[in-house]
């Protein structure tokens, strides 16, 4: 089978899914353009800002995926590619998009906040409590993972370093003539070829001056510059970095795409579908755990009704970015499967315990991408470039998702100290900083980082019962809803209790704890949820 027929069938599904499915899911949510978007009701030049859904889109689109549609999918392979293009394509579709869209739907009818302020209305104050908690911890090790990547990314290709500071340059001037030129689609555009040729110029520049530094003042700088990123307006900084980045992603699926119809590759890995694999164990449910990011992913809740939402212009540009974003991240996740599928079953899983995913996707993409006429370490090292960049956009976003949250946890405190968290921004925004860099001190991360995935995915089934309680508290059907809402517990509960039971063995009782109180989590805030319901059948509120 050729490589190209796989891209080709794809597109098809993913682009009938978005005028099709997309449209009934999008009428279900209710959303209308005669109200007003929280980015006008509450604009306040910092978070709330109403932006045009291309750039929105970009900056939604560079967040969530990251190097998550390319890690999940190429490691998900082991167990064959047939079953990972299955839930590719059926969780991006029938899960991903409608929690993402969902997200941002239920954000925008409530003044622009997070699933844990959603949870609050429509399940009670410890649902919220604990959700915060949960997805604040999250957030924080996410951190302090990604700046652990990104610096030592840094120390080890210095050319990345300096592409990526003059990216941040280059952001802050495309916003600032942004400002300056208004509503102008003229003038925008024109600004836009500029500044997307700026940064593929400075991808080659970055590599001519590589800058040097340690470790330990990258991670400095880093966190500096996170801290600086979420306190500024998001038309300054994060929200114009997002999107000239997105540019890269969208000319690295673009040259993915004619690189695979020029070279036509043929797929060399067979058919099989393997059951188990070793150091992964059985396909249920590892395989809808490993791939989250390109189907369905708890992160982009977060970021669908943190930043997202506060920057849509009006209610209708909630499909094109929720849903649309999700899709094309979906395909992105089969064009990663498809970098390493040109390669036999054995070369693949030697190459993969040898080099890691990223290596071999960059290599992979990067040969394909030399059929073009490009030099081929030049397009291997614009594939690493590209998925270094999409790393240092998700500690920024998160850093500003995580401040957020502290701030909606501490508007329910009635003291002084609550009062400065909840409204400070630099304040809050300190505290995440100095809690990452105490993670970092500690080294606890990367013995933490293992739950991750399971625990990511409980975030997405806990956003999707939010969206179903907030429907159904409507009074609308949310079957569409539910059904994924059931798989994802499904999935997430068996992968916390094996993953709790093989740790307790192993006797990493630290693991094997913390998996058994996300397992608890979950079961409470079930339960609450159900008694919300119950209370609604009894006293009847309206919801908005």
């Amino acid at each position: 089978m050729s490589l190209i027929a796989l891209l080709v069938v794809s597109a098809i599904i993913l682009t009938t899914a978005y005028f099709t499915y997309g449209k009934y899911v999008y009428k279900k949510f209710g959303l209308d353009d005669s109200r007003k978007a929280p980015s006008h009701t509450y604009a306040d030049g910092i978070d709330y800002v109403p932006s045009k859904p291309i750039v929105v889109l970009g900056h939604h689109f560079a967040s969530i995926a990251g190097a998550g549609p390319i890690v999940g999918p190429i490691i998900a392979v082991t167990f064959g590619w047939i079953p990972a293009v299955i839930w590719i394509l059926v969780g991006g579709i029938f899960f991903g998009a409608v929690h993402d869209l969902g997200s941002m739907a239920a954000s925008l009818r409530n003044k622009g906040k997070s699933i844990g302020f959603i949870i609050e209305k429509n399940i009670g104050r410890k649902g919220k409590q604990l959700f915060i908690v949960f997805s604040f911890s999250t957030l924080i090790l996410v951190i302090g993972v990604f700046a652990d990547i990104i610096a030592k990314t840094f120390v080890n290709n210095p050319g990345v370093a300096s592409a990526s500071i003059l990216f941040i340059v280059l952001a802050v001037a495309f916003g600032l003539v942004n400002s300056l030129i208004g509503s102008s689609k003229q003038a925008f555009l024109i600004i836009t070829i500029l500044g997307v040729v700026l940064m593929y110029y400075f991808v080659y520049l970055g590599m001519q001056l590589p800058f040097v530094l340690d470790y330990q003042i990258w991670i400095y700088i880093l966190l500096g510059y996170a801290f600086i990123a979420s306190v500024t307006p998001v038309a300054m900084l994060l929200q114009p970095r997002d999107y000239l980045n997105s540019f890269l992603l969208y000319g690295l699926i673009i040259a993915a795409v004619v690189g695979v119809f020029i070279a036509n590759p043929e797929i060399k890995m067979d058919n099989d579908i393997h059951v188990t694999a070793d150091n992964l164990g059985y396909l249920f449910p590892v395989l809808f755990v490993t791939i989250a990011c390109g189907a369905i992913s708890g992160f982009h809740s977060l970021v669908a009704s943190g930043t997202t939402s506060k920057q849509l212009d009006k209610e209708s540009d909630a499909k094109i970015v929720g849903f649309g974003g999700m899709l094309i991240e979906s395909f992105l996740a089969i064009i990663s499967v498809g970098a390493v599928i040109v390669l036999s079953r054995g070369e693949y899983l030697g190459r993969l315990g040898e080099e890691g995913p990223v290596p071999l996707f960059a290599t992979g993409l990067g040969s394909i991408i030399s059929s073009m006429g490009i030099s081929e370490s030049f397009a291997i090292g614009f594939v690493a470039l590209t998925v270094s960049a999409f790393a240092l956009t998700t500690l920024d976003t998160c850093t500003r998702l995580a401040r957020f949250t502290l701030q909606e946890y501490f508007e329910d405190v009635k003291n002084p100290i609550g009062a400065n968290l909840s409204q400070n921004r630099y304040l809050s925004t300190m505290v995440v900083v100095l809690l990452s860099i105490l993670l970092l001190a500690s080294g606890s991360f990367t013995a933490l980082w293992p739950i991750f995935g399971s625990a990511n995915q409980l975030l997405a089934a806990l956003a999707l019962l939010t969206i179903a309680v907030w429907l159904m508290r409507k009074k609308i059907n949310a079957t569409f809803v539910m059904i994924p809402m059931f798989f994802m517990f499904t999935v997430t509960l068996t992968s916390l209790g094996l993953f709790a039971w093989k740790n307790y063995q192993d006797k990493v009782y630290v693991l094997s704890l913390i998996a058994g109180l996300l397992f608890v989590l979950s079961i409470a805030l079930i339960v609450l949820a159900a008694k919300s319901l119950r209370k609604e059948i009894e006293e009847p509120v309206k919801i908005s």
